[in-house]
């Protein structure tokens, strides 16, 4: 079978995570300029090599996951009113239905991650869909305020993992070059999702229950669990660097290497080499034939040898060390900032203000404040290749792939759309402003963590889901009463644009010292202790 990428390459991680060579050699396959890093190998079943068809559809499933996940979480903040009188429960109280839901959002990665990093990807997948499918389904059919909350945790559990799974796998299937856009896409379905209360609203508009809404999730997750069996293809392949077969040496050049175009720099004797499940081909093995329809199909594959189940039950334990890696600690703080401060407030104040003088509006037509997430982010889709092409120019000027090079996106959001959305939001719902001047914006830091940072990508992601979901809670949990009791303008402008501004500064320091923090971390027991289970390239 015809190799569909070069396995020629000889780009290669520098001494500091997130610094790589991405250098090529004549005649070696290049994008924008970059030799393919990681380093593909020769056999088809190869993740990197599988055809564009099958990564995008994966990623389909992904996204689609991730938004009815977060559809589903956030969908039900419009019935926040009518739960309140149904349960004879007071709003804050049925607000809860939303906070507690949100905080196992995040704990579920503590038991999914682990799992998926053992067992692999394709068999959580199916289970957590098959999880969140029983979950939406039972919140259709609750009739009690403890029933609802049950099935709702249920649902939360189950979909929480779609904050995880997608990051790794788009590290699975994609090179280098290609994960900003492909992050992008994943990271828009992800906050799409907040546009659920657009549709529970449309449907309290058209005479219907809050009961049909989770039917109508439970029918798409039906949908997408058939779709994912079919498509979503196991992707853990634990790569070595594989000699290069005979044929293909011939192909390549004879000229001496640059200094600048050197072989990868030898690992530690504490780091080890990624090892495939089955040998990889070699010289003096064949190359293996690509899995047939029905191989692919298999819900259940081999385990991860080199993850022992006592090693993956002390993944969530061994995350809590991410905490002392500034950019896992920013994307932590970022998400949990903007969904707790911005989203959750958004969410919870405009469906309960717009039904008061001097708006009016029916109970029925609160959820179309998402609306202004809709139209945020259909602008953001042109610009989502914008990190990849800004990192790729970079790189142009030595062949050096800096972490630092996808910030610089993120200069027109920090310094206009981030502070100055919430504080207009603050003002309007003070002044009683037009409801269209509602409007919050959510960022992105999540591609330059997981490149910072060349350590377990897993258990990074357990720490960034849990940490962020945590900080989310614990400001959205007494949200509506501070806000009630202390006004707009005290609670949105006053304390919530403050931290959000300090927040979103840190772009600048980590474009001026980031570097220098990433050296640091490299040289700090925090590097040691994960030393023995670096997987080369799993955070690229």
């Amino acid at each position: 079978m015809a190799i569909r990428h070069d396995v020629r390459s000889h780009a290669h991680e520098e001494g500091v995570s997130g610094t790589v060579n991405l250098q090529a050699k004549d005649g070696e396959e290049t994008h924008y300029g970059q030799a393919l890093y990681p380093v593909p190998s020769a056999d088809p079943n190869d993740p990197l090599q599988w055809p564009s068809w099958k990564k995008h559809m994966i990623m389909f499933c992904c996204c689609a996951f991730s938004f009815l996940g977060i559809s589903a979480l956030l969908g039900p903040a419009t019935y926040i009113g009518l739960w309140s009188a149904e349960f004879g429960v007071d709003p804050n109280t049925a607000a809860g239905l939303v906070n507690y839901p949100n905080l196992i959002f995040g704990f579920g990665n503590f038991v999914l991650v682990p799992l998926y990093r053992k067992i692999g990807r394709r068999p959580v997948m199916l289970l957590s869909l098959t999880a969140y499918a029983a979950g939406v389904i039972g919140a259709a059919e609750a009739t009690t305020y403890s029933g609802l909350m049950g099935a709702r945790m249920v649902h939360a559990f189950g979909s929480g993992v779609c904050e995880a799974l997608p990051v790794q796998l788009v590290n699975d299937i994609f090179f280098l070059h290609e994960r900003g856009k492909k992050l992008g896409w994943y990271t828009i379905a992800l906050c799409l999702g907040a546009t659920g209360p657009m549709f529970s609203g449309f449907m309290l508009q058209a005479g219907y229950s809050w009961h049909l809404f989770f039917y109508v999730e439970f029918a798409f997750a039906g949908a997408l669990l058939i779709l994912a069996f079919l498509f979503a293809e196991e992707s853990m392949y634990l790569r070595r660097h594989d000699p290069i077969p005979p044929q293909q040496q011939q192909q390549q050049p004879t000229s001496s290497p640059s200094p600048s175009s050197s072989s990868p720099t030898p690992k530690t004797e504490e780091s080890i080499f990624e090892h495939e499940l089955t040998p990889p081909p070699t010289l003096t093995t064949t190359i293996p034939p690509r899995k047939t329809f029905f191989q692919q199909l298999r819900p259940w594959g081999p385990t991860d040898p080199t993850t022992t189940w006592s090693a993956a039950a002390l993944m969530p334990l061994r995350s809590f060390t991410y905490l002392l890696v500034p950019s896992t600690l920013w994307v932590i703080t970022t998400y949990g900032i903007f969904i707790g401060l911005c989203g959750f407030s958004f969410n919870y104040v405009f469906p309960l203000k717009i039904v008061l003088p001097p708006y009016n509006w029916r109970q029925s037509n609160a959820g179309l404040h998402a609306l202004s997430t809709l139209i945020g982010f259909a602008c953001a889709v042109p610009f989502l290749p914008a990190s990849d092409i800004l990192a790729a120019r970079l790189t142009r000027r030595n062949g050096i792939r800096e972490a630092e090079m996808w910030l610089g996106v993120l200069w027109p959001a920090v310094l206009l759309a981030a502070p100055a959305g919430q504080v207009l939001f603050g003002v309007a719902a003070a002044r009683d402003w037009h409801w269209w001047a509602a409007y919050f914006f959510y960022t992105v830091t999540l591609a330059y963590a997981v490149d910072a940072h060349n350590a377990n990508l897993s258990e990074q992601l357990i720490i960034m889901s849990l940490g962020k979901q945590a900080i989310s809670f614990g400001f959205s949990l007494e949200l509506l009463n501070w806000i009630l009791e202390h006004g707009y303008l005290t609670i949105i402008v006053g304390a919530f644009v403050p931290i959000l501004v300090v927040n979103c500064l840190m772009v600048a320091v980590f474009m001026v010292w980031g570097k220098r923090m990433r050296v640091a971390t490299s040289r700090s027991w925090v590097a040691r202790f994960h030393a023995r289970t670096v997987v080369e390239g799993e955070s690229h």
